[in-house]
C-alpha cells in the first residue's frame, strides 16, 4: 500500500477540511468566484486612511524607522529613483522628511508612477524584523519612499470597499515578491528547482545575514523572481536559467478532479503565446505557465490559459467558469515603477461595472487582492504560519451581492484562504496542508 502523505493523513485524522465537507451555508449561492490579483501594495499604502480600518492612526511605534543597527532615523533617507545606476536621489522628494508615514499626493499624483521598491524573500524578512515593523528603511533600496501612502478617497476602489467589504487583516503568503506569491495563490508552494546553477543560489549565513541574494534557496526552492522555461521573454535563450517543468499538483487539478470549470485569464497572454509580447507583459506573473501538465500545446494549456479578452467575452456572454483567476497586464496592476494607481484603479471598476450588467452577476464572488507588499511598509504585524510566510498584509475587497455591505472584516486571511473558499464552495480536496487549514474567507459573506 502506498504510504499517506502529509496531506492525506491530515485529511483523515479530521485536521483539514476534505472535499466531502459541508458547503458552509454562506458560500452555498456563489456558483463563480472571480480572483482579480493586482500588485504590490501594502494595506496602509492604499488604506491607511479608510475609515474604519486598522490603518496609520493604529501604526504606534511601527511607524518610527530604525537603521540596521536599531538606531532611529533622525529623518527619512530621500526617496531614490532606482531606475538608473546608481540610483540618484528622486527630486520630486524633499531630503528632509520627517521618520513617520507621508502622504504621496503631494509629491507623486496617482496618475504619475513612483519609483520601484525592492520586495524580495529574506530581505522583507529582516523589513518585518520580528513583528516591530521598524526596518523598512533600513532593508530597502529606495530610501524613505517605503513610508509612502495614498490616500484613496474619491477613488473607485474606496468606492468599492464603501459599497461592499474591506478586509484589513490580508496577508501576502509568503516572504518577498510576485513570483513565489503567484505560486502560492495556485498551489500553496514554493516551485522546486533542485539543480540550479550555483550562480543563482543564494547563501544566507546561519545569523540571517545575506551572503549573497539570488533566486533559489540552497535546498531548491525558487523564491525570487524567475521565469519559467514554458513562457519566458524571448531573450531568454538559456534553459538553464529557467525555472523547470513543475509536477506539483495546483488548483486547477483539484478542480478537474470535480469537474468544476476554470481559467487563468492573464492582460497581454495572446501576443506572449504568439511571440510579441507587450513589453510590460510580466512573465513571472503566469503562475499555470510553470506546471508540466498546462504546457504549451497540451489539453490543459488550451483548455485553461486565456487572455483577458476571453475574460471579458465570457462577463459578457454570461459563460464564466466556476473559478476565474485575473491578472490585468503590467500597465494597469498597479505595480511601483512601470504603473501607476489613477489606470489600474479605473480598470478594475469598468471590470465591475461590466460583471454588474453581466448575466452571472446575481451568483459571483470577486475577491480582489494584491500579490505582495512591493516593498512599502505596515504596520501590522503578520502572524506566523510557517517559516515561508506570511509577509507584510495587503489590500482586500470582497465584492459581490451575497457581500456583506459596508462591512469591514478583521479576520485574518492570506492566499490560502482564497483557495479554502474555492475548495469549500466546489467540494475540492486541499492541494496542500497550508491551505487546507487556512481560514475560508464567509465571514464577509451575508
Amino acid at each position: 500500500m502506498r504510504k499517506m502523505t502529509q496531506l492525506a493523513s491530515a485529511i483523515a485524522l479530521g485536521l483539514v477540511g476534505s472535499a466531502h465537507a459541508e458547503v458552509p451555508a454562506a458560500l452555498q449561492k456563489i456558483n463563480h468566484i472571480l480572483v482579480i490579483f493586482e500588485e504590490n501594495r501594502s494595506f496602509d499604502s492604499m488604506y491607511g486612511t479608510f475609515p474604519g480600518a486598522d490603518g496609520l492612526a493604529n501604526a504606534g511605534a511601527t511607524a518610527t524607522q530604525v537603521d540596521r543597527a536599531g538606531k532611529p532615523y533622525a529623518t527619512l533617507p530621500q526617496p531614490l529613483n532606482n531606475y538608473v545606476k546608481p540610483p540618484v536621489p528622486d527630486a520630486r522628494f524633499p531630503a528632509d522628511l520627517a521618520n513617520k508615514p507621508f502622504l504621496l499626493e503631494g509629491y507623486v499624483p496617482k496618475v504619475d508612477k513612483t519609483p520601484d521598491m525592492i520586495h524580495e524573500f529574506w530581505r522583507e524578512q529582516l523589513q518585518i524584523d520580528g513583528g516591530k515593523m521598524d526596518k523598512y528603511v533600513a532593508y530597502s533600496t529606495s530610501g524613505g519612499l517605503v513610508m509612502g501612502y495614498y490616500d484613496g478617497t474619491g477613488t473607485h476602489a474606496w468606492q468599492l470597499a464603501h459599497d461592499y467589504a474591506l478586509g484589513d487583516r490580508m496577508f501576502h503568503s509568503a516572504f518577498g515578491g510576485s513570483f513565489l506569491n503567484h505560486s502560492y495563490l495556485v498551489c500553496s508552494c514554493a516551485f522546486r528547482w533542485p539543480d540550479a546553477p550555483e550562480a543563482i543560489v543564494a547563501q544566507i549565513a546561519p545569523d540571517g545575514t545575506i551572503l549573497k541574494d539570488g533566486q533559489v534557496t540552497a535546498d531548491g526552492y525558487a523564491v525570487n523572481t524567475s521565469r519559467s522555461v514554458y513562457l519566458h521573454a524571448p531573450g531568454d535563450t538559456n534553459p538553464a536559467v529557467l525555472v523547470p517543468p513543475q509536477t506539483l499538483p495546483h488548483i486547477g487539478d483539484r478542480l478537474d478532479d470535480k469537474g468544476v470549470s476554470w481559467a487563468w485569464y492573464s492582460g497581454g497572454y495572446n501576443d506572449a503565446m504568439a511571440g510579441k509580447p507587450d513589453r510590460l507583459f510580466q512573465f513571472h506573473h503566469q503562475p499555470m505557465a510553470y506546471f508540466k501538465n498546462l504546457a504549451p500545446g497540451t489539453p490543459g494549456q488550451k483548455a485553461h490559459l486565456k487572455d483577458a479578452s476571453d475574460l471579458m467575452a465570457a462577463i459578457d456572454a454570461g459563460t464564466l467558469p466556476a473559478v476565474a483567476f485575473y491578472k490585468p497586464i503590467g500597465a494597469l496592476n498597479q505595480h511601483p515603477g512601470y504603473a501607476n494607481v489613477a489606470d489600474g484603479d479605473a480598470h478594475l471598476a469598468d471590470v465591475i461595472a461590466r460583471l454588474q450588467k453581466s448575466p452571472n452577476w446575481a451568483d459571483t464572488l470577486v475577491i480582489v487582492t494584491y500579490d505582495e507588499h512591493g516593498g512599502a511598509w505596515d504596520h501590522v504585524a503578520p502572524p506566523h504560519r510557517d517559516a515561508w510566510g506570511p509577509g507584510t498584509r495587503v489590500p482586500l475587497l470582497a465584492i459581490g451581492p451575497m457581500v456583506k455591505k459596508g462591512f469591514i472584516d478583521h479576520t485574518s486571511y492570506d492566499f490560502g484562504s482564497i483557495l479554502r473558499t474555492i475548495e469549500l464552495r466546489f467540494g475540492a480536496e486541499p492541494v496542500t496542508q497550508t491551505d487546507g487549514t487556512a481560514t475560508p474567507m464567509t465571514n464577509l459573506l451575508q
